[in-house]
């Protein structure tokens, strides 16, 4: 398990004070609007696999160093929905309950129950970085904040027998099911996925348990967003299975909450985390969030994570 509790500054000049919960560290001492060099880049990338959820506050970025940094973690996803992306920069996607001229600015509803991003495609996500402009607050406190759930915690966590028994089995992962979750919300601006939609994104299967490519910990991959079946099981227990999977997951000790501050930058693993964006807030209480959605197509190759951190 990480380290939670000491603080230290790195030879890049950065640094780090971890939360002291089961995720989460605050990274400081760092202009993320410029150029990121190779020591700083392998101080964040161990950060990440530490911890999980990173926090640099007070940044001042726009939609291009805001990509800039992202990429540097992977090639940057473009949604699949198609809609809500920053004018001229497709990769940043707009998160946001504002309403300008009778229509929405941005995604009213993304993340709204726990999920893991992209696990519903062939190459998952490896990191979502969210850049906050606005933050909704009530007497004085801000809302919408964003919680999440440790999967290396929650697999070492386990009973041994389960361990064993689903070794070596995959999950199947729908784009449709949290979609479809989503629409029947009341409200909903979610329209029916199209054939098109449904074509590039079918249900792929991965790994029930996999590796932290940064790490080399055990991780539990299936999440009750996007889940929909063990596929080496029979229905009955698959559905039993993935039933105990999603309660062991989400229970309390594995979570933590990050309280958003404008300016924050938030970088997390989505390989080895749950997340889940609270609605707390009503549309009178504006909330403004950009966000880049970082592939897992080069963290898999090992001489990529071992030339990244021998910088450090």
């Amino acid at each position: 398990m990480p380290d939670s509790t000491s603080v230290t500054t790195t030879a890049s000049g950065l640094t780090v004070t971890p939360t002291g919960e089961t995720l989460g560290a605050t990274i400081s001492g760092i202009d993320l609007g410029r150029p990121l060099d190779d020591r700083a880049f392998a101080t964040i990338l161990r950060a990440l696999g530490r911890h999980g959820v990173l926090r640099f506050p007070k940044q001042r970025l726009d939609a291009v160093q805001q990509m800039a940094f992202s990429a540097r973690f992977g090639s940057l996803e473009i949604n699949v929905a198609g809609a809500y992306q920053e004018p001229g920069h497709p990769e940043v996607m707009i998160l946001s309950n504002i309403v300008e001229n009778g229509k929405p600015i941005g995604a009213r509803d993304a993340g709204q129950d726990w999920h893991t991003d992209m696990s519903y495609s062939a190459t998952i996500a490896f990191a979502n970085v969210l850049y906050a402009l606005k933050v909704p607050q009530r007497e004085g406190k801000p809302l919408g904040g964003t919680e999440f759930a440790n999967m290396r915690a929650a697999y070492a966590d386990l009973p041994a027998e389960l361990k064993t028994r689903l070794a070596g089995m995959t999950v199947l992962h729908d784009f449709n099911k949290f979609w479809e979750m989503m629409r029947r919300r009341p409200g909903s601006w979610r329209k029916p996925m199209t054939a098109e939609q449904r074509r590039q994104k079918p249900p792929v299967s991965h790994p029930i348990f996999l590796n932290h490519p940064i790490t080399g910990e055990k991780v539990l991959y299936a999440n009750p967003g996007y889940a929909i079946r063990i596929n080496e099981l029979p229905e009955k227990e698959s559905e039993e299975t993935l039933e105990f999977l999603f309660a062991h997951q989400l229970q309390p000790k594995f979570r933590y909450l990050h309280r958003w501050s404008e300016g924050d930058l938030l970088l997390w693993d989505d390989i080895g985390t749950l997340h889940n964006a609270q609605a707390d807030y009503g549309p009178d209480e504006p909330r403004l969030i950009k966000r880049c959605q970082v592939m897992a197509d080069r963290i898999f190759d090992p001489g990529f994570v071992r030339a990244a951190l021998a910088a450090a």
